[in-house]
Parts: C-alpha cells; structure tokens; sequence
C-alpha cells in the first residue's frame, strides 16, 4: 500500500486537493481532524492543555477557546511548541493506528494530510510526498475571504510556518493550487489514477 504525504502552508489549497481524492474515493486521513477530536469536549488532551496553559484558554463552560490558544501560540514561538508537544505524538499514535487499518483492509493507498508533515516527521510515513503551493498574495487574500483575517493576522500565521519554497523543495511533487478549478481536478484525477494501480 502507498501511503501519499500531502502538505502545504495554511490557505495553499491542500484541503481543496484532499476534498478532491476523496470526492474520487481515496480515503484520507486528516491530521487536523484527529487534532479537532483530540481538543473537543472530552477531548484526549484537553487535561494536558490546561496544565500547560491554564484556564485563560477555556471558556467558562470549561470548552478550549481556540481563538485565545490561537493567539497566544501565533505569537509565542516556544508555547508554539509547548502545544505542538502536547498534540503532535497523539496525532501520530492516531494516524499510525489508522494506516494500520487501511493496509488489513487491502487499500492501494492511503492519503494523509498534514499540514505540518516535515516540521513533524511525518514525511516518514510516506512513499510519496505532495506540497500544495499558492503565491503569498493569494493566501492573504484566501485567509481574508475564508477567516475575516486582517492583512497582518493572515501574516503572522503564514510565517509562523516552515516557508512554502521549503517544504516544496523537500516534496516529490509540487501543484500549484492557484489555476482554475476545472484545471486543478483534472490534475488531481490522473494523479488518483496513477496511485490507484496495483504494486
């Protein structure tokens, strides 16, 4: 089974890509969906959370107040990490658990989509890895229209990542999200093809 490492910077147009496989049947593992279960209600790290931050990063129901952790780690880099610590091993316990599942069934491969892939190793698990790019003008703006993001918030998250030009560099593939869309699902569908194909 291959397992495909699909990354790229926030607003690159990697959730597009992903939507796309699975709209063609792939089946995707969602890093930051695992992350989502981990920190909702009840989640598995929300304990861990609190001891590192403390109740400011709750609301008074006693739910994670993300915008609040959001703005503390975009502009910290070390409680950045003190989070990532936290989650990053659980996220990855998850996944492993889920690659597992995927090769007992007799998948011909597995897409994984991790935002954060070579900061965190995760390009280790993969035979093959994807980076969506965009130019940085169109992230701000797609940040913008999706998030309500001033210029400046779309610029602090952009840059509290590894640059696009590197994690491009360390990928086996390159695609370019900011094309038409009609462009872009072609693309995705011979790539789809070509990964679907007995080894």
């Amino acid at each position: 089974m291959k397992v495909i490492g699909l990354t790229g910077g926030i607003a690159c147009g990697k959730t597009t890509i992903s939507g796309m496989l699975k709209k063609l049947g792939a089946t995707v593992i969602d890093a930051d969906e695992i992350s989502r279960s981990l920190t909702a209600d009840g989640g598995e790290a929300l304990p861990l959370i609190l001891q590192a931050f403390g109740p400011e990063v709750f609301t008074q129901e006693g739910k994670l107040d993300r915008k609040a952790l959001g703005n503390i780690v975009f502009s910290d880099e070390e409680k950045r990490e003190r989070l990532n610590a936290i989650l990053h091993p659980m996220v990855y316990g998850k996944i492993q658990q889920e690659i597992d599942s995927c090769r007992e069934k007799g998948l011909r491969f597995v897409v994984l989509d991790v935002p954060l892939l070579f900061e965190t190793g995760g390009d280790r698990l993969a035979d093959i890895t994807v980076c969506a790019v965009a130019p940085e003008e169109v992230q701000i703006q797609r940040l913008h229209s999706r998030n309500g993001f001033s210029r400046q918030e779309a610029l602090s998250r952009i840059n509290s990542q590894m640059p696009n030009e590197e994690k491009a560099r360390q990928s086996h593939l390159v695609i370019d999200t900011d094309r038409p869309l009609c462009q872009l699902e072609q693309m995705i569908k011979t790539l789809y093809q070509e990964w679907d194909q007995p080894t």
